[in-house]
């Protein structure tokens, strides 16, 4: 068709009309993080909000399509520092700015008083904080990602009894909720497999220096010392018990199953520490080793311990809202609750209190400073 100078006008009404149709068949769908981007666990909140922005990426490639829009997905992650008050302001933050999806917070002392924000907002919320009470609080579209202090703690009592075979335990807490709910369910387990508990000792999550609390529990020759804490406080103690020559075995949950360690305490962890990290063993894992490849050419980094739950909950959540046919968090929740994922680190599929139903659990002890799978239970 021959266009006239004067249909150019008319042409370029037609053209913003397009573009405006075509935008209009674009929704935003806000995901929120929230851990700690800041501070000694820093480490640990850039590997999760990498998972989540992960699998954002992957999904907005699908152009997935949601009452005949496509979805566009859009990162807004918050610095929570680990601490309740701050991460209580992040939560009010994410809220008042329309997030309905938050993935986080990693620390069970942010998630407990946090969850209580999130519900009152409309909001879902996706965090790997372990300790029981997080999900206790009654609040519907609150998932657990992966495995709680209960599993974790007591695998830990379970392997010291049945493959190290010590009879003679001690315990040290920072005194944090996760902290003290891990320890908590590390000693229940121990007493009724029998072991003794000889000792039992508390610091905080700021502590360096654990030298008194060593010596006295030095004189009562535990075999094993589960610490109930994070790994800026547990590399630390390492070293200082090979200092005063404890050749006790450091035992903890799933913030010591981390590179991290490695490079705070180096080969102080070797063959020392031993840990239990929610998940299967990513290596033996169907899609697990095309994980890690793509994380490290994603961010020029491994994958750290909780990358991939976040990276399969967000994708998670991106199938429930194709099935439910919206984005409504309530009705999503509804899609979650009734059906299950497939993902790189297990299969996702929660009971009415948002626990998984079936969460692995992978022990690991350190080489070359490295953290190595040893079995999953």
């Amino acid at each position: 068709m021959k266009i006239k100078p004067s249909m150019i006008p008319l042409l370029g009404v037609m053209a913003i009309a397009l573009a405006g149709h075509a935008n209009a068949q674009e929704q935003v769908v806000k995901i929120g993080h929230t851990g700690p981007l800041s501070g000694a666990n820093a480490f640990a909140g850039k590997d999760n909000e990498n998972g989540v922005r992960l699998a954002i990426e992957e999904l907005n490639a699908k152009k997935i399509m949601v009452a005949g829009k496509v979805l566009k997905f859009e990162l807004q992650s918050e610095d929570d520092q680990c601490d309740a008050k701050s991460g209580v302001s992040a939560a009010q933050k994410l809220v008042d700015g329309g997030v309905k999806y938050v993935m986080g917070p990693y620390c069970s002392g942010v998630a407990i008083p946090a969850s209580r924000v999130y519900s009152e907002g409309g909001a879902m919320m996706s965090t790997v904080g372990t300790n029981p009470k997080v999900t206790q609080g009654g609040y519907k579209n609150l998932f657990r990602i992966i495995a709680g202090d209960n599993q974790i703690g007591s695998s830990m009592a379970v392997y010291a009894a049945k493959v190290l075979k010590v009879k003679k335990v001690a315990v040290i807490d920072d005194r944090t909720a996760f902290g003290q709910g891990v320890a908590d369910e590390f000693l229940k387990e121990a007493k009724t497999l029998g072991l003794t508990i000889v000792g039992q000792e508390y610091t905080t999550d700021k502590s360096v220096d654990f030298s008194s609390i060593l010596t006295n529990l030095k004189a009562k020759q535990p075999e094993v010392i589960f610490f109930g804490g994070y790994a800026p406080q547990a590399a630390p103690l390492t070293r200082q018990m090979k200092q005063l020559a404890i050749p006790a075995k450091l035992l903890g949950g799933d913030t010591l199953c981390s590179p991290e360690m490695g490079k705070l305490a180096a080969d102080a962890v070797n063959d020392t520490v031993f840990c239990a990290q929610g998940g299967s063993i990513l290596e033996k894992a169907t899609d697990g080793p095309a994980f890690k490849a793509k994380y490290k050419k994603r961010f020029n980094l491994d994958a750290d311990a909780y990358a991939a739950s976040f990276y399969d909950q967000t994708l998670f959540i991106g199938q429930a809202m194709q099935k439910a046919n919206s984005t409504d968090p309530n009705k999503v929740g509804a899609e979650i609750y009734k059906s299950s994922y497939k993902g790189v680190a297990g299969t996702y599929a929660y009971d009415e209190k948002g626990n998984m139903k079936q969460a692995p659990v992978t022990v690991f002890t350190f080489k070359n400073a490295l953290p190595v799978p040893l079995a999953s239970y």
